[in-house]
């Protein structure tokens, strides 16, 4: 990068394009930096010099063009919903010949197919679980009400039904009171980041993230009007019109008066933080950005800092994959695990390299192939052998990437994110009836 900039090499020479090229962006290399280089914000400068000197192919343009257009795209995630309800991406992923050449086709299809929310086997019955993390904030004529008479709740993982344990212990009621009474204390006002692939193939994290959200004493603002926040973009070096979104996206968050932006998407929240970076030099915006980015927060995050609500059990083996852009570039490790841990009865099991790259990065997989195979297949084989049921993971692109990997090997782990967990024991808890 240093030698492109005081000229002793070309941004379109095939060592610069190729070097560049091959970085996944994980930047894992940011918090081991005693010099606290800021690798990725100068990646992305470098990748917008390469992407000036030589335009990508056909099929990164086409992908970005999609994106950055809010009609086609749209009409594109609807098109990835009937090819994924018809059943054909699963029929794809089976029936597409092996090799290298049909590689990509194959594995979108399975990643395609992994977006899909599919039921996880029966737990444990209702009788292993504990009163107190059943209900908290039940009337009083339901928390005392005989478990014969209480109401069934569908469970959201397995389909299963549960029915609420009553009486609550004079303690338990007390805490319950004194925690509703904690939760009023803040009814901060927060506008959540929908997204392009989280509200076209992720539309369940999103209703789960607002759903836990309003249980944890967030008012929920709804923003229309939101594109795609250019991360994409931005990694494949097509900084215009990363600008261009974030503009767009800029105006209508801000205009909501929103005291956060959540965001569920770990690539998505390190793109709406470093906003204002990128518009640094935009006159008219680099102050909104300024405005914008320390208010963005990963929907762990809100929840971390304002003490995460303690739910009913989920009896499930889950083990924990720390998105890059997370763990990484958003520096939050513990945020994500204190999401899980006030799961009673969840038994989270260590991953071997948690913070090493699902190989996913973006579109990694689509100009890279065979690499984010290769990487991804170590961290499919990292997440068998745990023996956990459950990989959570909070970005869109790990689950698409690790869940295709564990469909492809035959493996019946799947892959969600942290809050889908985290809103199944809020559901069993019954805190949304």
């Amino acid at each position: 990068m240093r030698a492109v900039v005081e000229g002793r090499l070309s941004a379109s020479s095939d060592a610069f394009q190729t070097h560049i090229d091959r970085c996944l962006g994980c930047r894992a290399c940011e918090p081991v930096c005693p010099s606290g280089v800021e690798y990725g914000l100068l990646l992305e400068s470098a990748r917008d010099a390469a992407y000036q000197a030589r335009r990508p192919g056909l099929s990164v343009r086409v992908l970005l063009s999609v994106f950055r257009r809010g009609l086609l795209l749209r009409w594109s995630m609807v098109l990835a919903r009937m090819t994924r309800g018809l059943g054909l991406a699963w029929l794809g992923s089976r029936v597409t010949p092996r090799g290298p050449s049909l590689h990509p086709v194959r594995f979108g299809l399975a990643m395609l197919e992994a977006t899909r929310r599919k039921r996880l086997p029966a737990i444990a019955s209702v009788e292993s679980l504990s009163a107190a993390s059943i209900l908290t904030d039940e009337p009083d004529a339901l928390r005392d009400m005989p478990l014969s008479e209480a109401g069934p709740v569908e469970g959201l993982l397995d389909g299963s039904t549960h029915t609420a344990v009553g009486p609550l212990t004079d303690e338990a009621a007390a805490d319950a009171a004194s925690e509703a009474a904690a939760v009023a204390d803040r009814p901060l006002r927060v506008a959540l980041l929908t997204g392009c692939v989280q509200a076209g193939l992720f539309a369940r994290v999103n209703d789960a993230t607002e759903r836990v959200l309003r249980a944890n004493g967030f008012e929920i603002v709804q923003v229309s009007g939101q594109q795609c926040c250019g991360a994409l973009h931005a990694h494949a070096g097509d900084t215009d019109s990363a600008r261009r979104l974030a503009r767009v996206n800029i105006d209508v968050l801000l205009k909501s008066k929103a005291d956060f932006v959540a965001v569920n998407a770990a690539g998505c929240g390190s793109a709406l933080k470093e906003y204002g970076h990128l518009l640094r030099d935009d006159a008219k915006y680099s102050e909104a950005a300024a405005k914008l980015s320390p208010i963005s927060r990963d929907v762990s995050e809100l929840l971390a800092e304002a003490g995460v609500r303690r739910g009913a059990s989920v009896p499930r083996r889950v083990t924990y994959d720390a998105a890059c852009h997370l763990c990484h570039a958003q520096r939050l490790r513990e945020a994500p695990r204190a999401m899980l841990e006030a799961i009673p009865d969840l038994d989270l099991l260590p991953l071997q390299g948690e913070d090493d790259c699902c190989g996913g990065a973006g579109i990694y997989g689509m100009t890279h192939p065979e690499l984010g195979e290769q990487i991804g297949s170590d961290k499919v084989s990292a997440v068998i052998d745990t023996g956990a049921d459950v990989v959570a993971t909070a970005n869109p692109g790990c689950i698409m990437q690790i869940g295709a990997g564990l469909m492809l090997r035959g493996s019946q782990i799947r892959a969600l994110h942290p809050v889908e967990l985290l809103d199944e024991s809020y559901e069993r808890a019954g805190f949304y009836r």
